[in-house]
């Protein structure tokens, strides 16, 4: 991007990261994924026990691959002869689960959407520590866009990817279906925190996942 747009996308980071901090989480911002892996390698304990939500900017980032260095105990879906359900559940009593936002609005909410739930699940409750990654594309204003945001980019996108037979697949919109194969079932708004720091948002100045 040129640096006129460069410096408005700065600001809008700079605002987002504030107002996170202001309703107790813990937030930075990485201008780029190669720094992103060095801050979350230093917030892991070697031997942690760890896991991941289903993310485009987990795998985008480089994070995905980092966990499978040996230096943690990586309960991973994914892995061959993995049993996904098992995973999911082992997941919700570790030590750090990272995952990314649907949205991030610029007043410091989190704003997801699942279909398992086992993601939201984890950002609610269960891991020790959950680390939110996500890209300067996820910030948006105001919980209207969020919506916005997770209805017609998010969950089309991700329905895609995993070759669900929904409308959306077929118009790129969400039409709020009743299919079986839906995958927007439960929302999340994640405002504040309790424990403060429990969660903590790292922001790239780069555009990853959808």
């Amino acid at each position: 991007m040129d640096r006129f747009l460069a410096a408005v996308v700065q600001k809008r980071i700079e605002q987002t990261v504030e107002a996170l901090r202001k309703n107790r989480f813990e937030a930075f911002y990485l201008p780029t994924k190669k720094e992103l892996l060095a801050k979350i390698s230093q917030m892991m304990p070697q031997g942690c026990s760890c896991s991941v939500g289903g993310s485009m900017t987990i795998k985008e980032t480089g994070v995905h691959e980092f966990l499978q260095n040996g230096k943690f105990t990586y309960y991973d879906r994914e892995a061959p002869g993995a049993d996904p359900q098992d995973v999911m559940r082992k997941a919700l009593s570790c030590d750090v689960y990272l995952t990314s936002s649907n949205a991030i609005t610029m007043d410091g909410e989190l704003h997801n959407v699942d279909g398992n739930a086992n993601r939201l699940a984890a950002i609610c409750f269960g891991p020790k520590k959950v680390i939110v990654v996500a890209g300067h594309n996820k910030i948006v204003s105001d919980i209207s866009a969020a919506q916005e945001r997770m209805r017609h980019i998010a969950a089309p996108a991700n329905a895609t990817r995993l070759s669900r037979k929904t409308p959306c697949v077929t118009t790129g919109i969400c039409q709020d279906c009743s299919s079986l194969e839906r995958i927007c079932c439960q929302e999340l708004i994640t405002r504040w925190q309790r424990e403060a720091g429990r969660i903590c948002v790292l922001i790239v100045g780069e555009e990853y996942g959808y």
